[in-house]
Formats: structure tokens, C-alpha cells, sequence
């Protein structure tokens, strides 16, 4: 059995769909539907029940994740106590690929009540739920992944395709940003790379410092100790320089080292800084990548060493 060809087959069948549904939206249905989310000071309510339940609940996360307030809730559930998480001027989107859940039927007289508008997808405008409803998104499709044309699989990736696209819609329209996900993501790796500043992972305590006198032996004492793989040399808290691993690797081979030699005389002067510890952790772990250091000293415009980063404290708290 040629199980590529099958799956080739499925995502063909799937985006052909797509591709169809794209042809025939009805864009002022569509842009109507925006601006009656857009312009609501409430929440979107999202309903459905098996396959089409599973789907209206990643679309709930979708939304609320992007700017619009919504959460998901089971018919069966709205039915038993969960119509009272319903407020005046919610707008409820109601999902059901035939249009005639017995469920979903049985809630639209209380959610016509609660509700300020009712949105429908169905695959039919005239079925029961839809002719309940304000407003109609088409989820219609003329086949089937499934062999058996039963399985719901090209209607259900037909469905979130479309609930992305209203919550990419509603993004735009809000002037959704950046800085605004990484307010709703602060946990995740992307709310980190847009979310974390490099002062809140930076080291400004036990930092190796010595000063311009050090002696090597001295400074490779304080570099073990730190455990950082580097040292840094300062005056009155001011950045000299940096002796790292690398320099002291370099040192040895060298016909002059000497222990008793001052540690300057073979660190890195005038090393490569960060002087604003506001700028992103993304951000730093990038310059230390592209200039191919292991760790950068953040210092003020003055050039006093306010804290040190290495490349290591980035990865294991997530940023990449």
C-alpha cells in the first residue's frame, strides 16, 4: 500500500477545498462579521459539539490569544449551568457542519436571548441553526478526505482555516502588534523573544573582575572561580577589557607568557558591549551568535559594567 500517495491525496482533497472556499467568500458577509467583533466591548462565545466542538475550541485560543476576549462552551454543558458564563452583548459564534445539531438546536432560543448577535457556520444557510442566526460563514465543501466521504476532514480544516482567518482579520484591524502578543505570551518562546529584557537574565552579582595590575596567574584563579569562562579587567568599575578562555588559550602558546605577566597585556581591550540593558534578550543572543563571543558585559553609557550575560543563561531560559 502506497501510504504517500494517500496522504499526497488528502492534502490535495483538503486544498482544493480551501482553494474553493477562498473563491466563493462572500466578503461583505465576511468584512460585516469583522466589524460586529471589532466593534463589541464583549466577548466572542464559541459553541460546537464533536469534531466541529474540538476545532471552535483551538479557534477560542486563537482568538483570545490575538486580541479578541473569547472562550469556548459545550453545548451539553450550556445546558446544565454554563449559559450563566453569558453576558449582555456577547456575541456567540455557533459552529455545526450540517446545521442541525440536536444540542446546539436546543441552546439557540437561550443564546438568542443572551446574545447580542448570533455568527453561524454551517454548511448550509437555510438549516435550522443558520436561519437562527445573524449572520452566516459558508464551511460547505463537496468531498471529503475521508474514502468513506464521512470522517469530517476537509470540512474541519475548512472550519479553523476560516477561524484563522477571522482572527488574523481582527488583528489587523486592531493594529495588533507585537509588543501586544508578547503581553499575552509571556511564558512561551515566542513571548520570550519578544517579552524578556536582558536585565532581567543578566548576572550582576559575583561577576570576575580584576583589576589592570592583575597578574595572569591571579586572573586564571578568578576565571575558575567565576565559572563563566571569562574575566573582566576594570578601573573603578569601568570596562578595560576581557580576559577569556580563548585569550588565555592564545597566551600560552605565546614565546613571552608568563604567570607573573599582568593579565592586560593579553586580554581582549575595548571588548564589544551592550550599554542599554532595557534591549531585548532575543536581541543580545543574536549579537553574541553573529559576533561569535560567549558572553557580553552590559554596561551604562559611562562604560560601568551594570552586568554580564553568557550565551549559555540565554539558552536555558528559552530564548532562541
Amino acid at each position: 500500500m502506497d501510504f504517500r500517495a494517500i496522504a499526497k491525496e488528502v492534502l490535495e482533497v483538503e486544498a482544493k477545498e480551501l482553494l474553493n472556499a477562498c473563491n466563493n467568500l462572500d466578503s461583505k458577509s465576511f468584512r460585516d462579521i469583522i466589524e460586529l467583533i471589532y466593534s463589541s466591548d464583549s466577548r466572542l462565545i464559541i459553541i460546537g459539539v464533536g469534531k466541529s466542538g474540538l476545532i471552535g475550541a483551538k479557534m477560542a485560543a486563537t482568538f483570545a490569544s490575538t486580541g479578541t476576549p473569547s472562550f469556548f462552551i459545550h453545548p451539553t454543558d450550556a445546558m446544565h449551568g454554563d449559559l450563566g458564563m453569558i453576558c449582555k452583548d456577547d456575541i456567540a459564534l455557533v459552529i455545526s457542519y450540517s446545521g442541525e445539531s440536536e444540542e446546539i438546536i436546543n441552546i439557540m432560543p437561550h443564546l438568542k436571548r443572551l446574545c447580542k448577535k448570533i455568527i453561524t457556520m454551517t454548511k448550509n444557510k437555510n438549516s435550522t441553526i443558520s436561519k437562527m442566526g445573524d449572520y452566516f460563514i459558508d464551511i460547505s465543501v463537496s468531498k471529503e478526505a475521508c474514502p468513506l466521504n464521512v470522517a469530517p476532514t476537509s470540512s474541519t480544516t475548512l472550519t479553523l482555516v476560516l477561524g484563522d482567518a477571522l482572527a488574523i482579520c481582527l488583528m489587523k484591524r486592531r493594529g495588533f502588534k507585537e509588543d501586544d502578543f508578547a503581553l499575552f505570551h509571556p511564558g512561551g518562546s515566542l513571548g520570550k523573544r519578544l517579552f524578556v529584557k536582558i536585565k532581567d537574565l543578566m548576572q550582576t552579582s559575583n561577576i570576575p573582575i580584576i583589576s589592570k595590575d592583575t597578574t595572569m596567574k591571579d586572573a586564571i584563579i578568578v576565571m575558575t572561580n567565576g565559572k563563566l569562562g571569562s574575566v573582566l579587567i576594570a578601573e573603578s568599575n569601568k570596562l578595560v577589557g576581557i580576559l577569556s578562555d580563548g585569550d588565555l588559550r592564545r597566551a600560552i602558546i605565546r614565546d613571552d607568557f608568563s604567570l607573573e605577566q599582568k593579565a592586560i597585556n593579553f586580554a581582549t581591550l575595548n571588548p564589544k558591549v551592550c550599554n542599554d540593558e532595557n534591549i531585548l534578550a532575543y536581541d543580545v543572543l543574536r549579537f553574541i551568535e553573529d559576533n561569535k563571543i560567549q558572553a557580553l558585559v552590559i554596561t551604562d553609557k559611562d562604560n560601568s559594567i551594570r552586568g554580564l550575560i553568557h550565551i549559555h543563561k540565554l539558552v536555558e531560559a528559552g530564548i532562541k
